[in-house]
């Protein structure tokens, strides 16, 4: 039963204007720079301060020094961050230290480990916010993958990444793509990946949808050789999905998650910005990626 309330989007402003105004939301001030690369923009932000996170980081190692466990900031979550429920497994909160205005997280009820890989009940809820909202969800699977938190959730933030940007800047790669069968390659990645287009039925229920795409995403990863051991990236829009296979978090002191592959990189410092424009983002990608076996 999908639980998500029909005026969704004005649901998510309203809770975002109350949860600023009582500071349960903490966004992260940060500088933004274009980087183009083989005709690709990559939007790189720079944080201008890590004060908040780094304090909330602090805490929660300090948590675990004295229980034994890890923060669990899912269960239970602040009340100030609930959006809406989304379905009987899942709900939406926005994400307290936010980057990307509007950055919601799709969250199960119960604890389930984030290493585990997605199912129909994961993909619905995904579905049914991407009805309401033409946006980019993505799951960052298991720490080599940019995992932060091991309470098993997926993300959503708009299309529009950037006010200068029109639309995800990764997609003029996407171009690109050669197809043998329905598995995408897109030349200019170096890295394992999985790339199809979607043509999927946005009027039908979310859980129809979810089976259609859980049958995309089972043969993606078969192709990929991505099994529940594996760290990767999973990345899906109305009208595209992207799977990429992780062998590691970081290029150098640079942390990658989903967003990397969606053309989106955070640094901490020009120390940071400067190694980007060093080696290029699409090297970087594929550093923390596997080597491509298509030539």
């Amino acid at each position: 039963m999908i639980l998500l309330p029909d005026q969704f989007w004005q649901t998510v402003e309203i809770t975002t204007k109350n949860a600023t105004a009582s500071q349960a939301l903490q966004p992260i001030p940060t500088a933004s720079e274009i980087i183009e690369c083989e005709g690709i923009p990559f939007l790189v932000r720079i944080l201008t301060t890590l004060i908040k996170k780094e304090e909330a980081k602090e805490k929660q190692a300090q948590h675990k020094e004295k229980t034994g466990e890890e923060f669990d900031p899912f269960l239970p979550y602040e009340k100030d961050l609930f959006v809406s429920d989304i379905s009987e497994t899942h709900i939406c909160l926005l994400n307290k230290y936010n980057v990307v205005d509007h950055h919601l997280l799709i969250v199960t009820r119960d604890f389930e480990p984030q290493e585990n890989l997605l199912n129909h009940n994961d993909l619905t809820a995904l579905c049914a916010c991407l009805q309401k909202v033409d946006g980019l969800g993505f799951y960052n699977s298991r720490k080599d993958a940019g995992a932060s938190v091991r309470h098993k959730h997926l993300q959503l933030v708009p299309k529009i990444l950037a006010e200068n940007l029109p639309e995800i800047p990764i997609t003029p790669a996407f171009k690109t793509a050669q197809f043998n069968g329905g598995l995408g390659n897109i030349p200019l990645f170096s890295f394992q990946h999985g790339f199809t287009w979607l043509n999927l039925d946005w009027t039908a229920s979310p859980s129809a949808i979810a089976l259609e795409v859980l049958n995309i995403y089972q043969q993606l990863l078969n192709a990929v050789n991505v099994n529940s051991e594996t760290a990767y990236n999973f990345l899906m829009t109305q009208n595209w999905l992207l799977i990429v296979p992780r062998k590691q978090e970081r290029f150098r002191s640079i942390g990658i998650n989903s967003l990397g592959f969606a053309g989106a990189l955070l640094v901490r410092n020009q120390a940071e910005l400067q190694i980007i424009k060093d080696h290029n983002p699409l090297e970087i990608l594929a550093a923390v990626g596997f080597p491509s076996n298509i030539n």
